[in-house]
């Protein structure tokens, strides 16, 4: 037997492709573990990690978002809730999730009262034709929650 480890007698090419090798399995193994798209007790799952137990209404909340996208991989998004934003009511927070992207959480945005308006523009990813929700977690702890549907003619996630 050798003294000299067998890591000393390969070449730096070979060590690169036996890491590389295991590279790719390990990203494999990941690929083939995850699901390819949320399921709904997933999209519940996630509401709760994000508001707890607090009981969910309809109002004052609005989404706006393209009842058709051509394009999954940017589908403009706008949400926005009626607070006056003051000390004693406010928004603290916007929830965004997609029911049908890998993973429901799109988006979390925070605000103060010093924030003045509660809206927030951006544009998502959604994977296919699916639900988008949206939940306003108020400074009094009520949380809102809105819902539209998308159709999605090309996937943005895939």
């Amino acid at each position: 037997m050798s003294d000299v480890p067998m890591v000393a007698s390969l070449s730096r090419r070979q060590i690169l492709q036996v890491l590389g090798a295991g590279a790719l399995g390990v990203a494999s193994l990941g690929v083939s573990l995850s699901p390819a798209e949320a399921t709904p007790e997933a999209t519940r799952q996630a509401i709760t990690r994000l508001i707890g137990a607090a009981p969910v209404q309809a109002g004052k909340i609005t989404i706006q978002l393209p009842q058709v996208a051509e394009n999954g991989h940017t589908v403009p998004l706008t949400v926005s809730v009626d607070s006056p934003m003051t000390a004693s009511h406010s928004v603290q927070a916007i929830h965004v999730l997609a029911e049908g992207n890998p993973n429901p959480e799109v988006a979390s945005f925070y605000f103060s009262r010093r924030s003045g308006k509660a809206e927030v523009s951006t544009r998502i990813r959604l994977a296919q034709t699916q639900d988008v929700v949206a939940l306003a977690v108020m400074s009094d702890g009520a949380v809102y929650q809105a819902r539209t549907d998308v159709k999605v003619t090309i996937g943005g996630c895939g």
